[in-house]
């Protein structure tokens, strides 16, 4: 196919013949995302292997003004890689290799299309002293799509995962290589200061300022034992109190807060979830007799914070919660019948999480929503909290596809009134975010887009206050 397309010979000529295509059915898989939610199109698939190929093809898209949307994963629950403009989509799933690990200076130099999984694995068997902060993903989800979205991670204490970043390669829409960070004066990409730090022109973009080639992030001591310590939370009003104080003794891995409403119902069950880490079974035990201790007598509001041992919960339960990675989407996608999940994910601060809580419940309920609701993370020492807040559909019933968009745009205000800051959204979102945020602000990130990509190829749509 496609033997009287000049562009695509031409995307023939720079990648090979088996590496790029415009069948129907690898548009169809490349134009959706798990969740349902958006459906595109698009015209080519390309997956090139090197950063000479990447550099052609973005030449070639910007000659003929062809749109281009760079993929890793393709697993993003939001709409942030699906074609909505046309043109080409570049798979970087061949660009895999793991190209230098520091081990005394603890940081990894990876191509775009290293998995997760495959970065674990990598790890474990040459570096077994080291690890990655892993997202709650699953292991065909790209590290570099994941830590470019701000993603978040069981080393959730360091920050989130863009502030692991030493430093970026990256494509930009004139087809030059750029290097970010110590990498672009050495041979070592330990660092991303004391330079100027240009990084942040390409996170949280969503591509749509180039494509990043090559990514450098920090590494982290990989302990002997880790466990998982559970709480059930009575009242969520107690939630920065809680983090507050297990935050100060700066002791725990992670932090995570799970909240699902049970059928016939009213209230949710909340649970906290802390990961705890040691190198040995008698730091272990300190550590857990510790947390335990600390809420044995704890109240808030007449509410307690109670320790739950874990054989009180199912095994597959504790596996899957400390599994790394992820096991896959499909609890949270098939959670309804017809298979389909809306997601908006905000940051909150701290103090702001227990109204977010009790708005959002109120949602549920107005929609007669059960199951996962949320899903909240400590970022930092309490810093801010990340809340990924989930409404299960059926895709193949119009009513329940309705209900679930009138939940999210309720979120959606909801995070706005809440104070919080929309994470990971759809291009929808991301217009009505720019209008709400300050106009001097808005200004800036449509002249910047302009000067990265003044013919708006890359990932057009995204960050466009006047995408309808």
């Amino acid at each position: 196919m496609g033997d009287n397309d000049p562009v695509y010979q031409m995307l023939k000529d720079i990648v090979g013949e088996d590496f790029v295509s415009n069948r129907q059915e690898e548009r169809y898989i490349y134009s959706r995302v798990p969740s349902g939610t958006r459906i595109g199109d698009f015209r080519y698939l390309v997956l090139p292997k090197t950063v000479g190929e990447v550099r052609e093809v973005v030449k070639l898209a910007g000659t003929n003004h062809i749109p281009i949307v760079p993929m890793g994963g393709g697993l993003s629950l939001s709409d942030l890689t699906v074609p909505i403009k046309g043109g080409i989509v570049m798979d970087m799933k061949r660009m895999d290799r793991v190209l230098e690990v520091h081990e005394q200076s603890r940081w990894v130099l990876i191509e775009p299309g290293v998995t997760i999984g495959k970065l674990i694995a990598y790890l474990n068997k040459n570096y077994p002293r080291l690890r990655i902060s892993v997202p709650d993903a699953p292991p065909s989800a790209t590290m570099c799509g994941n830590v470019l979205i701000s993603g978040s991670g069981h080393l959730s204490k360091y920050g989130f995962h863009s502030d692991m970043i030493n430093g970026l390669e990256v494509v930009l829409y004139t087809g030059e290589v750029c290097k970010l960070g110590s990498g672009s004066i050495s041979p070592y990409w330990f660092s991303r200061g004391p330079l100027p730090d240009l990084s942040g022109l390409f996170i949280n973009w969503c591509g749509c300022t180039g494509i990043v080639t090559k990514l450098s992030i920090k590494l982290y001591p990989k302990h002997q034992f880790r466990e998982l310590v559970i709480f059930k939370i009575e009242e969520p009003g107690s939630i920065p109190d809680a983090i507050q104080i297990i935050t100060a003794t700066g002791l725990m891995e992670d932090i995570l807060i799970f909240a699902m409403k049970p059928e016939r119902s009213h209230n949710p069950t909340t649970l906290l979830l802390l990961f705890i880490t040691a190198d040995s079974e008698k730091e272990m035990k300190l550590k857990k007799n510790l947390f335990e201790n600390i809420f044995s007598d704890y109240r808030c509001n007449g509410r307690r914070i109670l320790y739950k041992p874990n054989d009180l919960f199912p095994g597959k339960l504790i596996h899957d919660m400390m599994a790394e990675p992820k096991n896959g989407l499909e609890d949270t996608v098939d959670a309804k019948k017809g298979g389909g999940v809306g997601s908006i994910g905000a940051i909150f601060s701290l103090e702001k999480v227990p109204l977010a809580f009790k708005k959002g419940l109120e949602i549920s309920e107005k929609y007669q929503f059960t199951g996962p609701l949320y899903t909240i993370r400590n970022i930092g020492l309490g810093h801010s909290m990340v809340m990924g807040i989930l409404y299960p559909f059926n895709r193949a019933d119009e009513k329940s596809i309705d209900i679930m968009k009138k939940a999210l745009e309720e979120a959606m205000e909801m995070v706005y009134e809440g104070s919080g800051v929309p994470w990971k959204v759809s291009i929808d979102k991301q217009e009505k975010t720019m209008k709400k945020m300050d106009p001097g602000t808005c200004d800036l990130i449509t002249r910047i887009k302009h000067a990265m990509d003044p013919q708006g190829i890359f990932n057009p749509g995204n960050w466009d206050k006047s995408t309808g």
